[in-house]
C-alpha cells in the first residue's frame, strides 16, 4: 500500500531511549544498529538527539553518536535533531560538524535546537542558565558564519564546507528559521492550530539564503503500524507512560513493558497525563496510517516527515518502521530546499 499523498521524504529521529534493566550503553549500540536497518529500509535521514542527566535517554553527545552512526552506514544522511546550541559555544559546534562533514562528505546534517537543560543542577553543570535560549538567533548566526568564512575567527575544518542546517521549532524557533533562511523542523502537536500557524508564519517570512532558496518543512511525530489498531496503540504505551511519569514525578524514566504499565494502579493525575500522552499520534493498520499520515501531510504541505517512535519492544518497533517504509515512498519528487 502506498500513501495517497504528494511524495515526501521519510526520515528517522532516534532518541537512544534506555530500557528498564539495561545499561545505557546498550541503548547507544541499539541506535547504531537501528541506523543500519533504517538505511536498508530506505529512510532518507537518521538523526540523534541531545539530552543531559535524563535516566531514560542515553544520547548526551549527539555529534559523537552521529559519527558512530555515519561510520556504520554508507548512504543514509546522518545528523542531529538536534544539538541544543544554547548549551555550547558555536565555534566548538562548527568544528565538530566540520570534522563530521570532512570524514563523511555529503552525508551530514546539522539540526539545531534552542532548548536548555530542564533542571538547575544540569544547567549549572553545563555553565548555562534559563535565559541562554534567548541568545539562540545570535548563536546561530555566529555558527553559520564559521562555515561561510564571514566570522573573523577561522573554524577549521568547517570553513568552506557545506553542511545543511535545520532549526527545531521550539518557542521562537520558527521565526528564527525563517529569518535565517533555514529549513524548519516542527513537531506534529496535539494542538494542531499552533503548529499550522507556526508553519504559515515560517513560510510567509522566509528569507532565501545561501543555505536554502525556499521554505522547507519537516514535520516530526510518532507513527505506529501493526496488524491492528489495538496492537499499534500498544506500541505507544511505554513512551506515553515515561512522559506521564516525568510530568508527575519530575523524572523521565527508562521504558518499561507495556503489559506492566497497563497493570499499574495509576493515580488520577498519572492517569490523566498518561491518556494525554497517548493522544496526537498516528497509529493503526497500514490503511489507517496511510489515511492519517496522508491527511497530516496534506494539511501541513510538509516536504518531509521525521518519525520519532520509540518502544520497549524493539522487534515490534522495528516491524512498525519497516512496514511504514514499505507503504510510503522515500524517494522525493520535490527539489530539496537546501543547497548541498
Amino acid at each position: 500500500m502506498t500513501l495517497k499523498t504528494p511524495t515526501v521524504r521519510l526520515s528517522v529521529l532516534d532518541r537512544s531511549r534506555t530500557r528498564r534493566g539495561r545499561h545505557p550503553s546498550r541503548a547507544l549500540r541499539d541506535t547504531v544498529a537501528f541506523a543500519r536497518q533504517a538505511e536498508a529500509w530506505g529512510y532518507h535521514r537518521f538523526w540523534v538527539s541531545e539530552h543531559h542527566g535524563v535516566p531514560g535517554v542515553a544520547g548526551s553527545a549527539p555529534t559523537v553518536l552521529a559519527a558512530a552512526v555515519a561510520a556504520a552506514t554508507s548512504r543514509i544522511r546522518v545528523g542531529t535533531g538536534g544539538v541544543m546550541l544554547p548549551n555550547h559555544q558555536p565555534m566548538v559546534v562548527a568544528e565538530q560538524f566540520g570534522v563530521l562533514a570532512a570524514l563523511f562528505p555529503g552525508r551530514i546534517d546539522m539540526g539545531l535546537g534552542r532548548s536548555v537543560a530542564f533542571t538547575d543542577g544540569v544547567r549549572r553543570a553545563l555553565g548555562r542558565d534559563k535565559d541562554a535560549a534567548d541568545h539562540f538567533a545570535a548563536q546561530l548566526a555566529e555558527l553559520l558564519g564559521y562555515f561561510t568564512g564571514e566570522h573573523p575567527v577561522h573554524a577549521r575544518p568547517a570553513e568552506g564546507l557545506t553542511v545543511p542546517a535545520f532549526v527545531l521549532a521550539t518557542g521562537a524557533g520558527a521565526r528564527v528559521a525563517a529569518e535565517a533562511g533555514l529549513p524548519l523542523v516542527i513537531a506534529a502537536a496535539r494542538g494542531e492550530r499552533r503548529m499550522l500557524e507556526a508553519i504559515d508564519g515560517y513560510r510567509e517570512h522566509f528569507r532565501p539564503s545561501a543555505w536554502a532558496d525556499r521554505p522547507y518543512v519537516i514535520v516530526s511525530g510518532t507513527v505506529a503500524v501493526a496488524d491492528s489498531a489495538e496492537a499499534a496503540r500498544e506500541l505507544l504505551v511505554p513512551e506515553a507512560w515515561s512522559t506521564a511519569y516525568s510530568r508527575t514525578h519530575g523524572e523521565f524514566p527508562p521504558l518499561a513493558p507495556a503489559e506492566e504499565i497497563r497493570a499499574l494502579d495509576m493515580t488520577s493525575r498519572e492517569r490523566t497525563e498518561f491518556e494525554r500522552a497517548m493522544t496526537g499520534h498516528i497509529f493503526g493498520t497500514e490503511e489507517e496510517v496511510a489515511d492519517g499520515l496522508g491527511a497530516l501531510i496534506g494539511r501541513t504541505e510538509a516536504d518531509e516527515f521525521l518519525v520519532t517512535t520509540s518502544g520497549y519492544d524493539r522487534e515490534a518497533m522495528f516491524g512498525s518502521y519497516r512496514r511504514l517504509a514499505a507503504m510510503t515512498s522515500a524517494t522525493p519528487n520535490r527539489t530539496a530546499a537546501y543547497r548541498r
